[in-house]
């Protein structure tokens, strides 16, 4: 073991800044009657999410995971009926360590019961006025910046075409991808570089909808809706009007496993709970997920996640 690498990779001046951070996070809740919460780290029960990938615990009897993002046990309390509620505290996440990424990392997730997504919107807006001192902030709709960008619409290009366009744009090598990979790398190396310093992106396409509830616009077309907030191009939250439809929500944890399947991924269990608490009524909600380390890194000015952290995954 290296013993010469003991010293935090913060500085007592950034270590100072996320201390104040905390703090006026917890205080822009209480002001709103927003009530702190605290969920479980360790679940029976991870995410089926092919993009993510939990850690595992093993206690002899049965794995356990570590979870990336409290969520589903956020809602078992929204269907609880305790109301808006919000959680400041660690996730994790098997991903190499990055600029930006940190395995262990500091999440605040909140939930508005009765908010539409543009009044979450509004009052995410709200906080990082508060902590940015920003103007205004755009608002542009997936479809336009691909159309602004890429020349296509992500919403009605054929398979085909688009990992035609991909394969043009980017060096991909020869691995297999699905459209909504192709559609995620062009938006991380072509359109993420070029975005304004604050933006939210809307209306992604149905394919991404993960939790969130999916609405058809005049046009026919059906979208996720759902939001993503970038700062100096790092995806900083990312906010869903709920899907509260048990029926929808498990056919889409069975989409997810047989995706898995094909993909030779390990499969992981259902969260039972979660579904059950949808049938109970979960009520109608937005909600979204924040990553404080990289809120923190635009409050620093920081290049590196590293520069926020006390101690980063190969320190810990």
């Amino acid at each position: 073991m290296n013993n010469s690498n003991w010293q935090a990779t913060a500085s007592p001046e950034n270590l100072q800044l996320r201390a104040q951070l905390l703090t006026d996070l917890r205080s822009f809740f209480a002001a709103r009657d927003v009530m702190e919460v605290e969920t479980p780290l360790l679940s029976q029960h991870t995410v089926t999410d092919v993009h993510l990938r939990s850690f595992v615990v093993d206690n002899d009897s049965q794995a356990l995971f570590l979870q990336t993002s409290p969520e589903y046990a956020m809602k078992r309390l929204l269907a609880s009926g305790c109301g808006s509620i919000y959680q400041l505290g660690k996730a994790f996440r098997q991903e190499e360590q990055t600029k930006q990424h940190n395995p262990e990392f500091t999440l605040l997730e909140w939930y508005r019961v009765g908010f539409s997504l543009e009044a979450l919107m509004d009052e995410v807006e709200e906080l990082m006025q508060q902590l940015l001192d920003c103007n205004e902030i755009p608002r542009l709709s997936y479809a336009s910046l691909f159309e602004s960008h890429c020349q296509f619409n992500p919403h009605t290009i054929s398979a085909a075409e688009l990992e035609a366009f991909a394969r043009n744009r980017l060096s991909l090598g020869t691995q297999e991808l699905s459209s909504t990979d192709y559609l995620q790398l062009l938006m991380a190396q072509v359109i993420e570089p070029q975005l304004p310093t604050e933006c939210f992106v809307y209306d992604y396409p149905k394919a991404q909808a993960a939790l969130a509830a999916t609405e058809t616009l005049a046009d026919g077309i059906e979208v996720a809706k759902r939001f993503e907030l970038y700062c100096r191009g790092m995806e900083l939250a990312n906010g869903y009007f709920e899907l509260t439809e048990a029926g929808e929500q498990s056919q889409r944890f069975q989409n997810d496993l047989d995706k898995r399947r094909s993909l030779g991924l390990p499969s992981v269990p259902r969260d039972e709970r979660l579904l059950a608490a949808l049938t109970a009524g979960m009520p109608s909600c937005a909600g979204v997920a924040l990553g404080v380390d990289r809120l923190l890194m635009v409050l620093c000015e920081a290049d590196t996640i590293e520069e926020v952290l006390s101690f980063p995954f190969d320190r810990a």
